[in-house]
C-alpha cells in the first residue's frame, strides 16, 4: 500500500510545520510520508530543535523550504501530495495552490517564533512554551492518524 504524502505548511517552516513533519514521520512512518514547507523562509527555530531532541527526534539537520520547492521536489519524483495541512492562520490564509491535493486541513498552533522574541521569559520558560506547542501538535496528530487509519479501513 502506498503511503499518504502529507505537506505541513506554516508561515516560515521554522518550527510548527517542522515539528509536525518530524512527529508524523516518527509516529506513523509505515503509513505516511511527511514533508513541510513555509510561505516564506526563515532559519530553523533552535527551541523547536531542542524540544524535538527531548523526544529523541533530530531536526537540527533540516532546512526550511518554500511550498513551491516542496511541490517541485516531489513532482521531480513523479509524485504529488495527497494532503496539505496548514498549522497556522497565516499559512491558511495565503497557502498557494498545491496541485493534486485531495484533502486540505487547517490547524492552528501557537507560534514558537513569537516566543523566541519574548525577552521577559527565561530560556526554561521559553522551552516550556514550545514543549506545550509540540505536545499540542502531537496530540492532534495522534488523533488524526487514528481517524485516517479508521477511514482507510472502512473504505
Amino acid at each position: 500500500m502506498e503511503k499518504t504524502r502529507v505537506l505541513f505548511v506554516c508561515g516560515q517552516n521554522s518550527a510548527r510545520s517542522q515539528i509536525a513533519e518530524a512527529l508524523l514521520a516518527h509516529l506513523a512512518p509505515e503509513s505516511f510520508e511527511a514533508h513541510s514547507a513555509g510561505i516564506e523562509a526563515a532559519p530553523i527555530n533552535p527551541l523547536a530543535v531542542a524540544v524535538m531532541a527531548e523526544r529523541g527526534v533530530d531536526i537540527s539537520h533540516k532546512r526550511t523550504k518554500l511550498v513551491a520547492e516542496a511541490v517541485a521536489e516531489l513532482a521531480a519524483q513523479g509524485k504529488r501530495f495527497d494532503v496539505v495541512v496548514t498549522v497556522c492562520d497565516k499559512a491558511a490564509g495565503v497557502c498557494p495552490f498545491v496541485p493534486g491535493v485531495q484533502v486540505t486541513e487547517r490547524w492552528n498552533f501557537d507560534d514558537p517564533g513569537a516566543i523566541m522574541g519574548e525577552g521577559t521569559l527565561s530560556q526554561e520558560q521559553k522551552l516550556a512554551r514550545v514543549r506545550a506547542v509540540r505536545d499540542d501538535i502531537e496530540r492532534t496528530l495522534q488523533t488524526w492518524i487514528k481517524d485516517r487509519k479508521a477511514a482507510s479501513a472502512e473504505a
